[in-house]
């Protein structure tokens, strides 16, 4: 069964460590984005009825209850059996979260990063623990059992000690799915622009080195199984039956339609991406064209999962270079027909995967 992606890339802040294309915008051009993104869901022939929606952005939280309402009636499927909002910390109610139960939604991402108020502060975050505490009770009040806890290994000022707290509180929240992602250096973000510059805004002269990032990550993977939370892809950890069936999606090569800026949808063939900025979404300019799903594309995002993938024979024979190699550097391991990464090609599966893409 396939899925729905909706993008809502409207925040109340930039954080400093975000490279996705959102941001703050007027809210006259929130308004028209949420009528040119009912006319995009409206428009679309679904070949299928969608299991799972996902809510990103952007905060699509923030949406007002009768306008996440409206987004989601116009969504074929319901009741899904999975249906996502990202949400950040900071201003969920009771009143919000039923009215959130009400759309449809059965499940949060919250988009907590870090429990350490020095951290949360430099990242721009504006929550606490303390609030993050009270909204998960809150969401589980109001009938959400499944809930997301969204952390980055690798922000300014972060320790050993300090992310130990943060793990200290996970354990004492008990989510159903913890998410742990390493920080990202680019231009596309304004604390990794300052990094690549040697400059010292948003604490970027106090950041972890690699090494202690991969440290964390790996200190996360440990604690994380001791809670029961196992990592079924690399940065996704779940207690048993509660992975995100509609992030499968996307490493399973299974269907789904993406709607909104940036949002990228795949038939199981074909791929297809909308403008990303939303000037030009909203313009009708800058569309890709849609390109064929790739063979080779099985190894790079399948073999994000731990369960790993099994290759046919012509695959064997295709990578058999690269796989020996990793497999005699012990990036890979095999047990004659499935294929995964080992803890440590977790650690290096960028190289990993560019490697099977250049073939």
């Amino acid at each position: 069964m396939a899925g729905v992606y909706v993008s809502y890339p409207f925040c109340a802040q930039k954080c400093t460590y975000c490279n996705f294309a959102s941001g703050v915008f007027p809210r006259d051009l929130e308004a028209r984005y949420r009528d040119a993104l009912a006319g995009e869901i409206r428009a679309h022939r679904f070949a299928w009825t969608p299991e799972t929606v996902y809510l990103g952005g952007g905060t699509p939280s923030n949406l007002h209850p009768a306008a996440l309402r409206a987004l989601l009636a116009l969504v074929p499927g319901r009741p899904w059996v999975e249906a996502t909002l990202e949400a950040a910390p900071g201003n969920i109610t009771p009143d919000t979260a039923r009215a959130w139960v009400d759309a449809g939604l059965n499940r949060v991402s919250l988009g907590v990063q870090s429990f350490v108020e020095k951290e949360l502060r430099r990242t721009g975050r504006r929550h606490t623990a303390e609030r993050v505490a009270a909204e998960l009770a809150v969401l589980r009040g109001a009938g959400i059992d499944n809930v997301n806890i969204d952390l980055i290994a690798g922000l300014s000022g972060q320790t050993e000690a300090s992310w130990r707290e943060s793990l200290d509180w996970v354990e004492r929240l008990a989510p159903e799915h913890v998410s742990v992602y390493m920080l990202e250096v680019d231009e596309d973000s304004r604390l990794g622009k300052e990094m690549l510059l040697g400059g010292v805004r948003y604490g970027a002269l106090d950041t972890p080195s690699g090494d202690a990032t991969a440290d964390f990550y790996e200190l996360a993977v440990e604690r994380l199984a001791a809670m029961g939370i196992a990592r079924y892809e690399i940065s996704n950890f779940a207690r048993p039956g509660l992975e995100s069936r509609h992030n499968l999606k996307y490493w399973k090569l299974e269907p789904y339609a993406g709607f909104g800026a940036d949002a990228h949808s795949f038939d199981g063939r074909m791929r297809h991406q909308n403008a990303e900025s939303i000037e030009d979404y909203l313009s009708g300019a800058g569309q890709v064209d849609d390109v064929p799903h790739l063979s080779d594309e099985r190894f790079f995002v399948g073999l994000r999962l731990s369960a790993g993938i099994r290759p046919d024979a012509a695959e064997w024979r295709h990578f058999d270079a690269p796989i020996h190699r990793f497999l005699d550097a012990g990036l890979l391991e095999t047990d004659g027909a499935t294929l995964r990464l080992t803890n440590r090609g977790v650690l290096l599966s960028n190289e990993v995967f560019q490697e099977f893409l250049n073939l």
